[in-house]
């Protein structure tokens, strides 16, 4: 069966929640009041995740603010206000570890059309966009069961992943510059949510 990745890219861009969650913090979300457990279990079931424990200890502090983003609940549902990057019908879905899909990523490199061996430049116009909406799919899938929970600058970004086997894990979203997700470590292991606060994520990199 041929695939649509033009439809699919355009399916998947609507897991982006780009509303009132992606606008400027404000000086009152920087200490917010903590959250109860009756809303942090509305969020995982309406989210269809259940959160690492140390994050959800973390959202039952009254100091839960700073630079991560904030868990709330708006009139799109429960959300991360400051980010625009997470994709919430990947959620659910497991974290790929960077290695399931090198393979992949260099097969499709490799066959990415070249308008030499298009005659006619309709048909190379035609085989390019759905070869750059299934890369365009391809980079979103990569963070499926993360969280955008910190924007580092510059197109850098961390993740907390919530779902599959590095559930609990911290990564860093490098592509701006290298194209590669990469694990935080400290001393060698993990980093967990307890870890990474208070530590720059710069700091926790293997580049």
């Amino acid at each position: 069966m041929t695939i649509d990745w033009m439809a699919e890219a355009r399916r998947l861009e609507r897991g982006r929640r780009c509303d009132e969650l992606s606008g400027p913090r404000s000086k009152q979300d920087a200490s917010p009041v903590p959250l109860s457990e009756a809303e942090i279990c509305e969020a995982e079931a309406g989210l269809g995740i259940a959160f690492p424990e140390a994050y959800r200890d973390y959202l039952l502090r009254p100091t839960a603010g700073g630079a991560v983003n904030r868990l709330r609940r708006t009139a799109a549902g429960w959300g991360w206000h400051g980010d625009s990057s997470t994709n919430y019908d990947l959620l659910t879905l497991a974290f790929p570890h960077p290695d399931s899909y090198r393979a992949y990523e260099e097969e499709l490199d490799a066959r990415e059309p070249l308008e030499e061996n298009y005659p006619d430049r309709n048909a190379y116009q035609e085989a390019w966009n759905q070869w750059d909406a299934e890369y365009e799919v391809f980079q979103e899938r990569k963070t499926s069961g993360a969280v955008f929970i910190q924007e580092n600058g510059c197109g850098f970004s961390t993740l907390l992943v919530v779902t599959g086997p590095h559930r609990g894990t911290m990564w860093f979203d490098g592509r701006a510059t290298c194209d590669r997700i990469l694990p935080l470590n400290l001393n060698g292991r993990p980093v967990s949510f307890t870890d990474w606060l208070g530590r720059n994520s710069m700091d926790l990199l293997d580049w």
